[in-house]
């Protein structure tokens, strides 16, 4: 008898495969540890058509990289609806956040600490995504802000910071909630709401906090 052949699979849905089995070398072992053998076992196919199909480690790393950051953005904005007030989109968009690293920790692993650690371009790719992010929660929070003080010209600089230290203190969160069991995606959610959020609502009630003078 004759061996049994396989049924062919489109191109694209291979590469997926492949894409899904790096992401979970990768995430897991790391850039410099994870192996193409590995990838090509995990995935079952040839390492030859690894090669064939995503040229070298270093195209398939920026291609998991470039595939999880967009599947991240996706989810925030997805997880948005436009119309609620401001802390029901930021809890939401929080939300989407923590559950999308939750269910996606590999994911999560390669763009928080792979790509970062491993020098250019693969940190350019995450800074792209993330700059993408902190652009959105910008735009959200001066909306908000500047409705509640009935001030177009709130300063573009204040705005842009809290979005940087919101972003910031999300991704921490993630890592720290992602390693510690028992964590859900809503209870890192809540805390990060309690932890900005009355920072954020005494700014758009006009109740800043400013340092004290220095001394003479």
């Amino acid at each position: 008898m004759g061996a049994v052949k396989t049924k062919r699979m489109p191109r694209a849905v291979r590469e997926q495969q492949m894409l899904d089995a790096a992401v979970r070398i990768f995430g897991q072992r790391g850039y410099m540890a994870a192996s193409m053998d590995e990838i090509a076992e995990l995935a079952g196919v040839s390492k030859p058509l690894v090669y064939l199909y995503l040229n070298s480690k270093e195209d398939l790393f920026t291609a998991c990289i470039r595939r999880e950051a967009a599947a991240l953005t996706e989810a925030v904005r997805a997880g948005v609806r436009p119309g609620l007030p401001a802390d029901r989109q930021l809890w939401d968009g929080l939300r989407a956040f923590f559950a999308h690293t939750a269910e996606h920790p590999d994911g999560w692993s390669v763009l928080h600490l792979q790509a970062r650690t491993h020098g250019e371009p693969f940190a350019a790719e995450v800074t792209a995504m993330r700059a993408e992010i902190v652009a959105f929660v910008t735009r959200l929070v001066a909306v908000a802000a500047r409705a509640a003080h009935r001030d177009p010209d709130l300063p573009e600089h204040e705005v842009a910071g809290l979005a940087e230290a919101l972003v910031g203190a999300a991704e921490s969160l993630a890592a720290w909630a992602n390693a510690t069991p028992g964590t859900t995606a809503r209870q890192a959610a809540a805390t990060l709401m309690n932890f900005a959020w009355a920072g954020l609502g005494n700014l758009m009630r006009g109740q800043v906090w400013t340092p004290p003078a220095e001394p003479a």
